[in-house]
């Protein structure tokens, strides 16, 4: 088995919900075997990165995080890293569990994608501007309380309402996964 079949297997079974996220997906698909490592942070123009909409089931909310390089609310995630094994839905789970300090389970088993998109991500001092391949996972919080701002990461992390949440994300594709997940949760 090589590395990357993991992703692979990922972007075979995954269904896009709409004409946007088709095109992520067929954007991934397209870019994988052109990426010499698609996990890497330095592969530029674009990598894969792993991001996951974190939620309370019991509560019936999510979890955002206003997001301190970008500035507005989004979900917990990042860059892929040596720890994760090549394995984007571990890189998901540590995001989540760093940027919110909850601990955290996949809500599907074995691992599957929510959602995907690929979105530009602006030149920085230091850092040009490149694409994220961003795989989407739906996670769980086992200990919502511990909810925990990271100030590295961020400006607030907090829990909200599917309504709020929807209120809050400006950015399309958030929204479309939230939308998901109150359909999941039958919220």
């Amino acid at each position: 088995m090589t590395p990357l079949a993991p992703l692979l297997r990922l972007l075979e079974a995954h269904t896009p919900e709409d004409a946007d996220e088709a095109h992520s997906l067929a954007e991934m698909r397209r870019m994988l075997p052109q990426l010499a490592h698609p996990l890497s942070r330095n592969q530029m123009p674009a990598h894969f990165t792993a991001s996951a909409l974190l939620v309370d089931i019991e509560a019936g909310r999510v979890a955002l995080l206003h997001h301190a390089k970008l500035d507005k609310w989004l979900q917990p995630g990042g860059h892929a890293e040596a720890i994760d094994e090549g394995l984007m839905h571990h890189a998901a789970l540590r995001e989540a569990t760093e940027e919110t300090g909850c601990a955290v389970r996949l809500y599907h088993d074995p691992p599957t994608l929510l959602d995907v998109d690929v979105h530009r991500i602006p030149a920085r001092a230091d850092e040009a501007a490149h694409h994220h391949l961003d795989l989407r996972f739906l996670v769980v919080a086992k200990d919502p309380q511990a909810l925990a701002l990271n100030a590295a990461e961020s400006f607030a992390v907090q829990w909200f309402s599917f309504d709020a949440a929807m209120s809050r994300a400006t950015d399309p594709p958030l929204r479309r996964m939230i939308r998901k997940v109150r359909s999941i949760m039958g919220r």
